[in-house]
């Protein structure tokens, strides 16, 4: 397993900037979030596919390792959205891109057919598809994501556990979905709050590594904070790498 960490991170700076900051960190490894609010938008992502290529390929010292393409999947643009993303995924040497589940009363069927579609897209261009676990979405439930990937051949998962724990009675059990998974974003949470300071929460990070160490997880385990207020977002990026590199 390797440590990474999201731009997502560190908002509201160039592409590149981004990457600075982060290798500065000490972070030698980046996920690049590709959604309306990031500094890559999908609309516009066309005229700087150049450029975001060039910036991964000239860092020297941190290497992407996924996109987590964040667009509404009724977005009218998706599939030719995705499809971009996929050509970038392929000219940057990156294998993962995660993407979110349709919202609750979606057909499941209509579901499986979307993943479906996006699977085949991947995979014309060496590209796994994670279907990102997400409270308020369809993989809210891991029995739900699970049907998912066992009717859409060739469909991954993207772990966020943070959202089996908040605000939930009692965490939910995602064993069942652990060997289904190709990425995984990171924070602490307790059930009142999805994210809060390294430390104060009660996701069992030495636990969770070994859960997935058990399966045969070598992939990233990504860093994904939100800047909270009052806290230096600075240090808690840094503790967080600190922490998860002492378990590997």
């Amino acid at each position: 397993m390797i440590v990474a960490a999201s731009t997502s991170c560190i908002p509201n700076l160039p592409l590149q900037e981004v990457f600075d900051r982060l290798s500065d960190l000490e972070y030698t490894n980046i996920e690049i979030v590709i959604d309306e609010n990031s500094c890559v938008k999908p609309d516009e992502l066309p005229q700087q596919f150049d450029q975001v290529i060039h910036v991964c390929r000239t860092s020297r010292r941190i290497t992407p390792v996924a996109f987590y393409f964040g667009l509404e999947p009724t977005h009218p643009n998706y599939f030719e959205h995705f499809d971009t993303v996929c050509r970038l995924a392929k000219a940057a040497r990156v294998v993962v891109i995660s993407v979110r589940a349709a919202i609750p009363g979606t057909p499941f069927n209509d579901e499986v057919k979307r993943l479906q579609e996006l699977v085949n897209i991947g995979m014309n261009e060496g590209v796994v598809v994670g279907l990102t676990t997400e409270i308020g979405r369809l993989t809210e439930l891991p029995d739900t994501v699970g049907s998912l990937c066992k009717c859409v051949k060739g469909l991954s998962v993207t772990l966020d556990p943070s959202q089996h724990i908040y605000n939930q009675a009692k965490p939910r059990d995602y064993d069942g979905i652990l060997g289904y998974v190709c990425h995984v974003r990171l924070r602490d949470t307790t059930k009142e709050k999805p994210q809060v300071r390294i430390g104060q929460g009660v996701l069992e990070f030495g636990r969770f590594v070994i859960q997935l160490s058990k399966v045969g997880y070598d992939r990233a385990l990504c860093v994904d904070l939100a800047q909270l207020p009052d806290v230096d977002s600075i240090a808690e990026l840094r503790k967080m790498r600190l922490l998860l590199e002492s378990l590997l």
